[in-house]
């Protein structure tokens, strides 16, 4: 089932956004694809975005046909995803060919009736190495162009993730339009953009028109001697206004759905761009959207509830494994429920 009769068959149904959320939200619990379609399903969600291939336990034929009548027994649309595609990143570490695994991605996406499949250039460290991030872009452009054929052929759209720290929203646009915006789309993440001194407002604006899929989740931000410091939280918790969000997704984007990827239990990241060296890797950044997103980190405070962090001191002992799982699961439950109840997202849970 294709991207535009897939959504229009669950915004048929009510008005406002498709509800869902990302399988990397709840990663300690190591569930596959038919265990996080019947959570899902419990949750009456309306999508559900499995954002790696390893999140299913066979690529035959036969698997993914079950996991396509598993989600539409359930009324659940799939968005599909890989990583990173940019044979010049940091992050690419496949031992195949870019385009053939872009390739092999869409038929299993297709395979699942997925609408989209998410990638992602890289990360931030991509913006400071030798080769400029210019060229980083071109060689994501020249994989996607490779790949078109299958996108074509598959009717699944490719989803550019503005990844962590890796693109500003005008980057990320600039690659869809440059590779087609017939088969290039973006999955817009609210979080990544603070890496990049964007604020997710910005971000919305310039890639709401070409969102297909998102990532959302929220994020405290406060003043540093530095810059800023940031620390991504449950939705509601931190200093995003999502009312505002949601008005934009609503506007710019209502047929991809609101995937709520919330990623919790790691310490706040230092923004340092009060320093000289940070801006080594944004020379082309934009100064009407850095005054934004200064403004936002003025608005903003630490996160003052206790949350468990997965890499401090004592982290491997089995009580605390369990103790993080219990914390991804609290904390996405919570957070769909505010998307629900404060943000009036989905169309499901009304019923």
């Amino acid at each position: 089932m294709g991207f535009a009769s897939a959504a229009a068959r669950l915004r048929a149904a009510a008005p406002g956004l498709m509800l869902g959320y990302d399988t990397y939200s709840i990663r300690a619990w190591d569930w596959k694809a038919p265990r996080h379609l019947e959570f899902a399903a419990s949750l009456k969600l309306d999508a559900i975005q499995i954002s790696s291939l390893g999140d299913f336990e066979s690529l035959d034929a036969p698997y993914l046909a079950k996991i396509r009548d598993q989600a539409r027994a359930a009324n659940i649309v799939i968005d599909a995803g890989t990583g990173c595609i940019c044979p010049s990143a940091r992050a690419y570490r496949l031992k195949e060919d870019p385009a053939a695994h872009l390739r092999r991605a869409l038929e299993a996406a297709r395979a699942v009736g997925a609408r989209t499949l998410r990638c992602y250039l890289g990360d931030s460290p991509d913006r400071y190495d030798a080769t400029p991030i210019e060229q980083h872009m071109e060689d994501t452009i020249k994989v996607f162009r490779a790949a078109k054929g299958a996108a074509e052929a598959t009717g699944v759209k490719i989803a550019i993730e503005n990844h962590s720290g890796d693109l500003q929203a005008w980057e990320a646009r600039t690659i869809i339009e440059e590779a087609g915006k017939s088969y290039v789309g973006a999955c817009l993440d609210t979080g990544n953009p603070i890496w990049c001194v964007e604020h997710p407002e910005v971000t919305m604006e310039v890639l709401g028109p070409v969102t297909v899929t998102t990532h959302v989740r929220d994020t405290a931000l406060f003043a540093h001697p530095s810059g800023c410091a940031a620390h991504w939280t449950a939705l509601g918790d931190g200093s995003v206004n999502f009312n505002r969000i949601v008005e934009q997704h609503m506007k710019l984007c209502p047929a991809a759905p609101m995937h709520l990827e919330i990623i919790t239990g790691r310490p706040p990241r230092i923004v340092p761009y009060l320093e000289e060296s940070f801006w080594k890797g944004f020379p082309k950044a934009r100064a009407s959207e850095f005054a934004r997103f200064v403004a936002l980190v003025k608005q903003g405070s630490p996160l003052m509830k206790p949350m468990i962090i997965a890499d401090a001191p004592g982290g491997k002992v089995p009580e605390f494994t369990a103790a993080l799982k219990v914390q991804q699961k609290l904390d996405l439950e919570r957070s769909l429920e505010y998307a629900k109840k404060t943000l009036g997202a989905g169309v499901n849970w009304r019923a």
